[in-house]
């Protein structure tokens, strides 16, 4: 029989754009009745905000004095995660290109950092008290946010594959040619990872997984295993 300590356990999901983090995320907290943080929506929706509202985003002085003015409220339902701002439902919003490719400017200020970090290590210790446990995805998880989690994945693929699955997420107006978006993915990479804080970057005790020979549903189930594994291990 589960002991609640072990439903609780925390799970660290990390890696660049493409490799499957959020769809793999969702479907393990799922299968597992965990809870689910996407953080990257939340650096998404601060960036909306800030286009919304004016600030000029080539300033990470203005970037910093408006870090705390916005609302961010993040659902952690896998079935039906939302994410808001204000109190307005930010979850198409924050998908367009504009915000893509501003994100990394907001994300790359340590105050936003500071902010944003605080809310997810408040929203996971919520899951944890609960007794509820979370699947947390992002590019620090492992190495910033929860660097004690019970559990650390590192999702890994090539730049080529990365961008064919990028392609395809994007719709309509957004969408890309597969040369530009593995451009723009490599783009984001050197950003994320060259930041001065909290950089994408594999933590030492994580697990890696390459996903580029592998399917969502395999992924899936590596994950899944890994985290039965250490659940059977007696959690933390």
């Amino acid at each position: 029989m589960e002991t609640a300590a072990q439903s609780a356990v925390i799970v660290a999901i990390d890696g660049p754009s493409g490799t499957g983090k959020s769809s793999t995320s969702k479907a393990v907290a799922a299968k597992l009745g965990l809870r689910y943080l996407d953080t990257g929506a939340q650096y998404r929706a601060i960036t909306w905000w800030m286009i919304t509202n004016g600030i000029d985003l080539d300033d990470p002085q203005a970037i910093a004095l408006a870090a705390g003015k916005p609302a961010i409220v993040s659902g952690t339902d896998p079935a039906a995660p939302t994410i808001s701002v204000d109190g307005l439902d930010a979850a198409g919003p924050i998908r367009t290109q504009e915000v893509t490719s501003k994100v990394s400017a907001v994300s790359a200020v340590p105050e936003v950092r500071t902010l944003i970090t605080d809310l997810q290590r408040t929203i996971a210790a919520e899951a944890a008290g609960a007794g509820a446990g979370i699947v947390v995805e992002g590019r620090d998880i492992g190495t910033t946010v929860l660097p004690d989690a019970d559990l650390k994945v590192f999702l890994t693929a090539s730049a080529e594959a990365r961008a064919a699955r990028r392609s395809g997420e994007l719709k309509g107006a957004h969408a890309q040619d597969l040369a530009a978006t593995k451009a723009a993915l490599i783009k984001r990479d050197a950003a994320d990872s060259g930041r001065k804080t909290s950089p994408l970057a594999k933590a030492a005790d994580a697990v890696e997984v390459d996903t580029t020979e592998l399917t969502l549903d395999q992924v899936i189930e590596c994950v899944v295993t890994l985290v039965e594994d250490k659940r059977a291990g007696g959690g933390r």
